[in-house]
């Protein structure tokens, strides 16, 4: 059963989380492991380098459409791979994100969050739901 008075609460719960989670990590990237540095590690992973870039703005730009609620639930579903490429990286290294190089049920939980907020929707006070008309009036709940 969803109580549908708070409903719309929680998925703003679960969209500000997300969002905050992907400017953060792109943040992480930016500030702390550096752009080369970052290129670096997906060289060393095996991944092409170039793929830096498109990541930490792909995390920078989706976490802000996440976090404000502009298509949210269509951004959680374009960085699925993001999510899944993560997971992909850190599953050698075992269960506990503390593991060293990170363990990989962060990124899976992400992952499965990223997924429901695709299939509950933006939530409250978000600025262009998606699957809401453009010319409907926005709904605080």
């Amino acid at each position: 059963m969803i109580d549908n008075r708070f409903a719309p609460y929680g998925a703003l719960a679960l969209r500000v989380a997300l969002g905050v989670m992907f400017i953060a990590h792109a943040y992480l990237k930016l500030a702390v492991f550096t752009v080369p540095g970052f290129a670096g590690f997906l060289g060393q992973v095996g991944l092409p380098s170039f793929l830096a870039w498109p990541i930490i703005l792909a995390e920078l730009i989706g976490g802000l459409a996440i976090l404000t609620g502009f298509y949210g639930r269509y951004v959680s579903v374009l960085l699925l791979p993001v999510l899944l490429g993560a997971l992909f990286v850190h599953a050698p290294n075992g269960w506990v994100f503390n593991a060293p190089n990170g363990g990989w049920e962060y990124p899976a939980f992400l992952a499965l969050a990223a997924f429901a907020h695709a299939l509950i929707g933006d939530g409250a006070l978000a600025l262009r739901p998606a699957g809401v008309p453009v010319n409907a009036k926005p709904a605080l709940a």
